[in-house]
This record gives structure tokens, sequence and C-alpha cells, in this order.
């Protein structure tokens, strides 16, 4: 069975309620392919995840922009799994780049928080990607496959996780990975849980392209044989996120 394409809109640190009202109702008066084409999947930020819940278009989900790394008590400002699960949020964003490096999340931290998210029953979009540096330097799949490593270390079941290659010099700098370069990462990564996980996750596992997709490149990324979907930040907020979504449409006549 081929991969279903994927569909992120990551929020960030966006929004208004009455802002956060008006994206929900352009994505739900949209005209997208079927559930069977596409998952869709929105991330508002935490104070309005049961907002976007309760209005939401049935065939979209919602994703908490992150969780804490094990089950909750004396630690403030954290939110735990066990509380998304609680408010029927069916996935997470975990291990994103801002969270890296602001916050200095490191590998392995992520990699728990991966494996304790799944434990609850939540699904995974796992972030990994290189810095603008790391791919000047020849070095990215070296840093990529180790921030796989950390996950797959602790993961034994990859049926719920999305993998999320999004190239930090790429997010929200107008600058994007061709889709020979979002290719050529996907492919490698692919080849690394074939031969480190197994070939079965290697097939079936989705790895989305993450870092500044908009209307006009998604098509042609789409059509790359190992992207499997997006991970949109900005142009999430904006009409264009339906093109996006819409770009699912290329895999399917492939």
């Amino acid at each position: 069975m081929g991969r279903k394409f994927f569909v992120g809109g990551n929020w960030k640190c966006n929004g208004t309620g009455e802002e956060v009202k008006k994206i929900v109702t352009t994505v739900n008066e949209a005209e997208v392919p079927s559930e069977d084409v596409v998952e869709v999947v929105v991330s508002p930020p935490f104070v309005f995840l049961s907002l976007v819940k309760s209005l939401l278009r049935s065939d979209f989900h919602v994703a908490a922009q992150n969780c804490w790394v094990r089950k909750g008590g004396a630690f403030t400002g954290e939110v735990s799994a066990e509380m998304l699960v609680n408010l029927g949020i069916p996935w997470v964003i975990l291990g994103h780049s801002e969270r890296r490096s602001l916050l200095n999340e490191s590998n392995e931290f992520v990699g728990d928080k991966v494996a304790y998210a799944l434990s609850q029953g939540l699904k995974v979009i796992a972030c990994i990607g290189e810095t603008l540096e790391q791919r000047e330097s020849g070095s990215t799949m070296t840093v990529v496959a180790a921030q796989t490593k950390a996950i797959a270390d602790k993961v034994l079941n990859w049926a719920n996780v999305v993998l999320a290659y999004e190239p930090v010099w790429a997010i929200g700098t107008g600058k994007v990975a061709t889709p020979a370069q979002a290719q050529e990462v996907h492919c490698e990564l692919r080849k690394w849980l074939h031969e480190n996980v197994s070939a079965e996750v290697a097939a079936s596992t989705r790895i989305i392209y993450g870092g500044s997709v908009n209307g006009v490149n998604c098509k042609e990324l789409a059509a790359q044989p190992d992207v499997d979907g997006f991970l949109v930040g900005g142009a999430s907020l904006k009409p264009e996120f339906i093109d996006i979504i819409k770009s699912a449409t290329v895999k399917k006549n492939a």
C-alpha cells in the first residue's frame, strides 16, 4: 500500500481568537482531495487547541506543537502528553528546530519525548534537519542520521510516526531546498531506516518536507518519489495552504 500524502500546518506562536476562527473558516470551506488521498493536520498554539478542535471540519485533525517528556507534575509551564490525550488531540509535533536551537533540546531529549508521547497514544510528527553551516560543511546526512537514530533508539513501533525533514536554513527564510535536494535527503533517510530499523518501516514511514513550502513550489516538491507531504509554517496561516493540500493529487496521478 502506498504512503498516504500528509500535510501539516504549524501555526507556531501566532494568532488571536478571532484570527484563528478566520483561518479555520477558510480551511473548512475549502474543496480539497478526500481523506483517502491526503491526511491534513493543523497545529495551533496550546491555548487554541480546544477552540480549533471544536470548529475544525471532521476530516482534518489537530496537533499540539510540543509536549513534556514524561508524566505531568511539578513542571511549571509544560503540557503533558496525558493532557493532550484528555483533550482528544491526536497529534503532536516534537523536535522542531526552533525548540532544538532556542531551547537546547538535544537529540536524546527529543527521542525520549517521541517515545513517551507514543506510549500515551499520541501520533508524532518528529522533526529533523541541518543548519546552513552543517550543509555547507557536507555533514547533512551525518546530522539527520544522528537525529533519526536518537528517535529509533527509543521507538519500536513506527506506525504512528511521521518524519519531518526541515533544513533549518530553509525555515522562514524564503530559501527552499530544491526538489532534487529534498529528494536526495529523503531518499538517504529512507535508506537509513532500511539499514537501521527495517525494510518495512522504511517503506511505510512518511517522510515529509518543511522549509518555506508555499503554493508555488509545492507541486514540484510533491512530485519527488520520497517526499510524502509537507510540514508548512507561515503559508499554513494563509489561503495558499489549500493549494499545498491540493498538491497531494500530484502523487495520486503519478
